[in-house]
């Protein structure tokens, strides 16, 4: 069994174990990381506890969805843009709204389609919500909604630091945060019972090896025996959580977060410098045989988020019975294992 394989058993115990069956779960964004992982831990445990829930996974593009849920059963598509409102007949118990922008190139040269997908994909899914009856939603937001946070010590959910809002970079994390604001606003006057969970940055197995964000890069240099190249200093503070564990946290706010409420999804042990982590990456992965390079072109604009000193508090989202099983380094294990790297 590969490491992704063991990832969904593991997922699919977590399901199990809080007790979902015979519901009907919509993902939005099913064919993305986190919603495809999503979608097939369900799957997975339908086969190995006989849940009978039924899974709908909305997606654009349906042969995407055949070549990602290829051997999956027990699943349907909902094919449609999450920038239209949503289409679908019949009854809807749980919805997990993972559908969104993740590229920082595109949200550089594409600000406005950038927002406006974050904001009516938001408002689609919770007027979805509300017209369904929906038992509960779970809006997947980002640890960028927290803005440039500029203190030592760990943050909150309620601890928002500034977002510039002349830089068109910000439209993520400005609309991320008020997508969240307008969960709540759903919450308060219609009763829709939704819950944010904000991800620290998620990765692991099931990451594309062509994967174009910073961690990718530096597993890929690592699995190449090449010198890890940062375009900046690497001064800004990093979050992160494993695949695996995100989702089960997701499965865990859906089942016991409150209505209303934010939780911060990370692995407290991974907050550091993005010079230290490819240093781990060179050091610890790479066994040193790699070293990190400081290389900053003039005039290039890679898309990357403000500096910030942010270090994330998850004790909120511990609160609820969640605890991340997979460190750092073990994070960059299994996703090259996944990669192929022996």
């Amino acid at each position: 069994m590969n490491v992704f394989e063991e990832d969904l058993d593991s997922i699919a115990g977590v399901i199990a174990d809080l007790g979902f069956a015979k519901k009907t779960f919509f993902i939005t964004g099913a064919t993305g990381l986190v919603g495809a992982i999503l979608v097939k831990a369900l799957c997975r445990a339908n086969e190995k506890y006989d849940l009978d829930n039924h899974v709908i996974a909305q997606l654009r593009n349906p042969d995407k969805g055949g070549r990602v849920f290829t051997g999956y059963t027990g699943m349907a598509y909902c094919v449609g843009d999450i920038r239209n409102p949503i289409r679908w007949d019949g009854a809807v118990d749980y919805i997990i709204h993972t559908a969104s922008e993740t590229k920082s190139k595109n949200m550089v040269e594409h600000p406005v389609e950038t927002l406006w997908t974050t904001l009516s994909g938001s408002k689609n899914v919770l007027d979805f919500a509300k017209a369904k009856h929906a038992a509960k939603v779970v809006y997947l937001s980002s640890m960028e909604a927290f803005g440039s946070v500029d203190f030592d010590g760990r943050a909150a959910e309620s601890m928002l630091g500034a977002i510039d809002l002349t830089k068109p970079r910000s439209c993520y994390p400005e609309s991320k945060r008020m997508a969240e604001n307008m969960c709540a606003c759903y919450h308060a006057e219609y009763g829709v019972p939704v819950a944010i969970v904000r991800l620290a940055q998620t990765f692991g197995a099931g990451v594309p090896a062509d994967d174009t964000r910073v961690f990718a890069q530096f597993a890929r240099s690592a699995m190449q025996d090449e010198d890890i190249v940062l375009h900046t200093q690497g001064t800004s503070w990093g979050n992160y959580v494993y695949t695996a564990d995100a989702a089960a946290a997701i499965f865990t706010v859906l089942k016991k977060g409150s209505d209303g409420q934010c939780y911060t999804v990370a692995n407290e042990s991974t907050s550091m410098k993005i010079r230290d982590m490819a240093q781990l990456v060179a050091s610890e992965i790479a066994n040193g045989k790699i070293h990190v390079v400081v290389d900053i072109p003039e005039g290039t604009n890679f898309g990357y988020a403000a500096d910030t000193k942010l270090r994330l508090d998850a004790s909120k989202m511990r609160g609820l019975g969640w605890m991340p099983q997979v460190g750092l380094a073990e994070m960059y294990r299994r996703m090259m294992k996944a990669w192929g790297k022996n």
